[in-house]
C-alpha cells in the first residue's frame, strides 16, 4: 500500500490522545484506573472497614433489635450457616438469568441489526420496543404463570423481555455512530454490506453494545429476583419472601449480600470483557 492511500485512511483512534478501553468513562475510573496506587488501594480497603465496623458499633450501641437492623456479624454468621440452604436457589436464580438474558440480548441485538439496515423496519418494530421498555415487567408476571405454570418458563421469559430492549437500543445507537467516511472507503474497496456490518459497524459499535449488555443484565437480573418474589417456588427472591415472612432479618439481608455479590460481578466481567473487545480504541 503506498504511502499517499494510506494516508487517506481513517483511523480508528484518536492521534496525540490516549483513552481507556472500556465501556464508559465512569466505567473506567471506578474499575479500569490501572493507575491507582497501593495507597489508593488501602484507603479503599480502610473505608470498607469503617463502614462495617462502625454499622456494627453503632447497631450494638443504640440496641437495635434484630429483626429491624441485624448487625454485619450476624448476616455474615446467617449467610455461613444458610448457605447449604441457599445454595440450590442461588442456582437456580443464575441459570434463569443467563438463560432469558441470552434469548433477550440475542433477540434485541438481531433487531438492532434490522434497524439499523432498513429504516422501514424500524418505524414498524420501535413503538413496539418503546412498549416493552416502559411496561414493567413484573406485572406480567403472574399472567405468565397462569399460561406456563410456576416453572421456569415464566421468569424466563419475564428476564428475556426486559434485557432485550436494553441490548436493542445501545447497540442500535452504537450502529448509528460509525463514521460514514469509513463506510465509504471500504465501499470504494467493494466491500459488501455483511462485509462493512461485520468488518466496520460492530467493532466500532462494541463500546455501546457492551454497555447494553450491561444495563441489560442488571435489568435481568432485577426482574429475576423480582418474578421470584412474585410467582417463583424457589430462587433467591423466593428466599426473600420467606425470610421476610418469618422475620428472620439475618437471612434476609444474606441474600440481598448474594444479589449484591452477582450484580458486582456481572459488572466486573462486562466491563473486562468490554476492555479487551474495545481495545481499538485505546
Amino acid at each position: 500500500m503506498s504511502d499517499a492511500l494510506h494516508d487517506k485512511i481513517p483511523s480508528f483512534g484518536n492521534k496525540g490522545q490516549k483513552t481507556e478501553a472500556g465501556l464508559a468513562g465512569g466505567a473506567g475510573a471506578l474499575l479500569g484506573n490501572s493507575n491507582r496506587t497501593a495507597f489508593e488501594t488501602v484507603i479503599i480497603a480502610l473505608v470498607a472497614v469503617v463502614i462495617i465496623g462502625g454499622a456494627e458499633l453503632l447497631i450494638r450501641l443504640f440496641e437495635v433489635p434484630l429483626y429491624i437492623l441485624p448487625p454485619p456479624s450476624a448476616i455474615g454468621s446467617a449467610l455461613i450457616t444458610e448457605w447449604p440452604f441457599l445454595w440450590p436457589h442461588l442456582v437456580t436464580t443464575i441459570c434463569e438469568l443467563l438463560i432469558g438474558f441470552s434469548i433477550g440480548a440475542s433477540i434485541g441485538f438481531i433487531l438492532a441489526a434490522v434497524i439499523t439496515q432498513f429504516p422501514f423496519a424500524e418505524k414498524i418494530i420501535t413503538p413496539y420496543i418503546l412498549l416493552l421498555v416502559t411496561t414493567p415487567m413484573l406485572a406480567l408476571v403472574p399472567l405468565l404463570v397462569l399460561r406456563f405454570g410456576f416453572g421456569w418458563e415464566p421468569r424466563i421469559i419475564a428476564v428475556a423481555l426486559a434485557s432485550g430492549p436494553m441490548v436493542m437500543i445501545n447497540s442500535a445507537t452504537g450502529f448509528r455512530r460509525v463514521d460514514l467516511a469509513k463506510i465509504a472507503l471500504a465501499k470504494s474497496f467493494g466491500a459488501s454490506t455483511f462485509q462493512i456490518f461485520t468488518k466496520i459497524r460492530i467493532p466500532m459499535a462494541m463500546p455501546m453494545i457492551m454497555v447494553g449488555l450491561m444495563i441489560g443484565s442488571i435489568f435481568g437480573l432485577l426482574t429475576t429476583v423480582g418474578a421470584e418474589m412474585v410467582g417463583g417456588a424457589e430462587g433467591l427472591g423466593n428466599r426473600l419472601n420467606y425470610y421476610s415472612s418469618m422475620i428472620r432479618m439475618p437471612q434476609f439481608f444474606a441474600v440481598i449480600v448474594l444479589l449484591a455479590t452477582i450484580g458486582i460481578s456481572i459488572y466486573v466481567i462486562f466491563f473486562q470483557i468490554g476492555k479487551k473487545w474495545t481495545s481499538w480504541e485505546s
